[in-house]
């Protein structure tokens, strides 16, 4: 089993769940069988009894259990059914814990954070992620872990402890780390800043964890000024610093990250076998996505057309003028239609997400 933990720093809402979901949807195209795990360092048991105002929506899962909406994310990228025990919060480990102390089953020990916390963090994981999550039997090839919160926080440092152990417990060849960090602008000069970046990889560094990737959110493309100075002052290669920029659809994600190779430097660091080609290229010299890809770009690139947006800022170099999918010509926007939401919770657009 490998496993490839999302952590992410400066603040909360940066991007963690679209990048940890596309990075494993990459992966399930290329032919490798993915799951998915989302830590919440919450005390709740889990999300049924929380206002969506809190967290956005309360996903229901198959198996009933109410849970993040990352993981609604995660089923619709992966094309896969999760479950309750996907999703970790501090309450439940806690739960688990307390119910063993009361069984005897520490035989008398103090029952402390670590080891005892941080082992049910582990087994918790190590169990969950050998579940089969599609119509396969057997566990799947990789795990995409999501560490909720941001790195520093006090409810996460248990997870943040398990998960600096739990690299030596599969085995550092095993476990693959990306950081999500912000890179702003201020004020009207336009100076993409590192420095929130550099402040976020000391802190995680200093809790024993060192990120393999750097994953850049920002508003506009990385410059190449910009990846230099992260590559030079976070301890990791040029190629590792990705560029994460807003796209006009969050299916464009998994383009623009394998655009820039992000599979290749997994595959690397995992020493996992190469199923079908890693980069394409036209005879231009342009990124193209490869055909594993192409039904995903023909569906960011209608969703676009669906909204008359008509730009995913990332060029696919796919044939504009033939519709892939229907057979047609057919490019042109379309007029709008408008449909009345009515709940208890609209004023937070993220409370009915999926519908």
């Amino acid at each position: 089993m490998k496993y490839i933990l999302v952590t992410g720093g400066v603040l909360s809402g940066i991007g963690k769940g679209i990048i940890a979901s596309s990075t494993g949807m990459i992966f399930k195209a290329m032919g490798f069988r993915v799951t998915s795990i989302k830590i919440d360092p919450y005390l709740n048991i889990d999300a049924g009894t929380m206002s969506p105002f809190e967290h956005g929506e309360v996903f229901v899962l198959d198996d009933g259990g109410e849970v993040d909406l990352d993981l609604g994310n995660y089923e619709r990228f992966l094309d896969i059914t999760l479950g309750r025990d996907n999703n970790i919060t501090t309450g439940k480990i806690y739960n688990h814990v307390i119910e063993k102390e009361r069984r005897g089953e520490f035989l008398g020990k103090t029952v402390q954070v670590v080891p005892h916390i941080c082992d049910e963090i582990q087994a918790w994981v190590e169990r969950v992620a050998a579940n089969p999550v599609d119509d396969m039997p057997g566990p799947p090839d990789i795990c995409v872990i999501e560490l909720g919160g941001t790195v520093g926080d006090i409810e996460s440092m248990p997870f943040v402890e398990a998960m600096r152990q739990f690299q030596f417990r599969v085995g550092t060849e095993n476990f693959c780390l990306l950081h999500v960090s912000l890179i702003p602008v201020i004020g009207v000069v336009g100076e993409q800043k590192t420095k929130p970046t550099q402040q976020s990889i000391r802190e995680l560094r200093a809790l024993g964890l060192s990120p393999d990737l750097i994953m850049c959110r920002s508003a506009k493309p990385l410059t190449s000024e910009t990846k230099k100075k992260i590559s030079l002052f976070c301890h990791v290669q040029p190629q590792n610093v990705i560029g994460v920029h807003d796209v006009s659809n969050i299916y464009g994600v998994p383009l623009l990250l394998h655009q820039q190779n992000l599979h290749a430097r997994i595959l690397e660091r995992l020493q996992l076998p190469t199923k079908g080609k890693v980069s394409d290229v036209t005879s231009d010299g342009h990124w193209a996505p490869p055909p594993w890809l192409q039904s995903w770009a023909f569906m960011a690139q209608e969703f676009d057309r669906l909204n008359e947006i008509g730009n995913l800022s990332i060029n696919l170099n796919l044939k504009d003028s033939v519709d892939v999918v229907k057979g047609s010509p057919s490019r042109t926007p379309l007029p709008p239609i408008h449909i009345a939401m009515v709940g208890k919770y609209t004023g937070l657009s993220d409370s009915y997400l999926s519908v």
